[in-house]
């Protein structure tokens, strides 16, 4: 099992348009071979206010490279992004992948 961690940065004043994009991924995720952990956003209590996770599980390498070639012909995954760089809510976007230990 391998974990895709997208770690974004993320403006403040639009973190209502943030949680619709975010809302939006799960059924796009799950259609293109994804199991959605979930997404975080900030809290006000304490760390940064502007960094949100999104975390992703796949079974294999292979299969996050499926998951990532079905996801760019996704229509609902394409209209979310788009939805998301109209907005500007996202910043920055870091992906890595873990291993569980």
């Amino acid at each position: 099992m391998i974990t895709l961690c997208i770690r974004y940065t993320i403006d403040m004043h639009k973190l209502t348009d943030f949680e619709k994009y975010a809302r939006t991924w799960p059924e796009p995720i799950r259609r293109c071979g994804g199991e959605l952990v979930g997404y975080y956003i900030p809290t006000k209590i304490a760390g940064p206010t502007n960094l949100a996770l999104a975390l992703i599980n796949f079974p294999t390498l292979a299969a996050y490279e499926k998951y990532r070639d079905a996801l760019m012909r996704d229509g609902d995954a394409k209209a979310n992004v788009e939805f998301a760089e109209r907005s500007g809510c996202i910043w920055i976007e870091d992906r890595s992948i873990m291993q569980k230990v």
